[in-house]
């Protein structure tokens, strides 16, 4: 009887000018899955569009250990985009996704493999503590995920970033959405399947800095609200209906006071409070709107999702085209 055959796990690192931190990623990994001996393993490393070192060094490593893959994406196009290109070139049983600065800790690997084993589909590791970050960004982390959880039907993981194994099955679900406008944990969470979670406490980086300013983060979370939910379109309307019923009180107001009491021409002040107030009103509506258009104009050109620069794949690489 021949043996049986060891499931083939991917680690997926997206990265985007780590060169820094890689030699410690590298050793990390290469002593954490040293140690498993019942799986057989492939990193797979996807630059998205890096300006230092960091495609020559996984390159190095790569002309070294027959395990190490690149996908080298011929610009920045974004994480998101990136995490696709990387999904849509895995073969193996599983990929376990993380990120190249250390702040996850490759030790979670061994034991999110034995839950896999045990027939959970997505293991993903909720982050219950942030050291090295600031109190600002841990409050607006934990209300953009209450909000999130309060627009959709959708079971978000709170505390939950990329850092997860994913069973084929999870794969396969997820090179299914070729939308531009891309939410990845949101996705996580709308496919579904077993789902269990590991806590942990999340590190600093172990080095480099983070490519994530305040700016990049509020766009991130207003692309991940209005790509997943239309919960905003519904509350401008929601809005522009109370407006309209508390100016339609007002103006009734208005009429019968001058019916009882005569023309009055004072009330300059409120007059061009309430134009000012609803002329707000107006422009924040036309804003989420023209928010929803310009991501409909985006989709509509069906433009790849990303595209190729080099990589060292046996198989032709494919262009992040849509699936029709």
């Amino acid at each position: 009887m021949p043996p049986k055959k060891k499931p083939v796990v991917t680690i997926l690192v997206p990265m985007y000018n780590e060169e820094l931190v890689l030699p410690l990623l590298f050793d990390e990994l290469n002593r954490v899955t040293g140690g498993i001996k019942d799986c057989d393993f492939v990193y797979l490393f996807v630059d998205d569009g890096s300006k230092d070192a960091s495609v020559s060094i996984v390159k190095n490593y790569a002309s070294q250990d027959s395990r190490v893959r690149y996908l080298a994406l011929s610009r920045n196009f974004g994480k998101e985009k990136a995490l696709l290109a990387g999904f849509d070139h895995v073969d193996s049983d599983a990929v376990i996704v993380i990120d190249a600065d250390l702040q996850d800790p490759p030790e979670l690997i061994p034991e999110m493999i034995a839950l896999w084993k045990q027939g959970y589909q997505d293991v993903y590791a909720k982050r219950i503590n942030r050291r090295g970050e600031t109190w600002l960004k841990k409050v607006t982390s934990t209300m953009y995920y209450r909000l999130l959880q309060t627009t959709t039907r959708i079971e978000i993981q709170p505390d939950t970033g990329d850092f997860r194994l994913l069973d084929r099955a999870c794969i396969d679900a997820l090179k299914q959405f070729r939308e531009t406008e891309r939410n990845t944990k949101a996705l996580f969470s709308w496919i579904g399947f077993r789902k269990y979670a590991i806590e942990y406490d999340r590190a600093p980086r172990a080095a480099g800095k983070t490519k994530f300013n305040y700016f990049r983060l509020f766009n991130l979370a207003i692309d991940g609200l209005t790509s997943f939910t239309t919960t905003p379109l519904r509350v401008a309307g929601v809005l522009g209906f109370l407006v309209s019923l508390i100016a339609f009180i007002y103006l009734l107001q208005v009429i019968i006071k001058n019916i009882i009491y005569g023309p009055d021409v004072s009330g300059y002040p409120s007059t061009m409070a309430t134009i000012l107030f609803l002329g707000g009103v107006q422009l924040m509506s036309l804003g989420i709107i023209g928010e929803y258009i310009g991501k409909i104009f985006n989709e509509t050109k069906n433009r790849p999702t990303y595209l190729v620069g080099e990589n060292n794949l046996n198989t032709e690489p494919a262009r992040g085209s849509r699936k029709k």
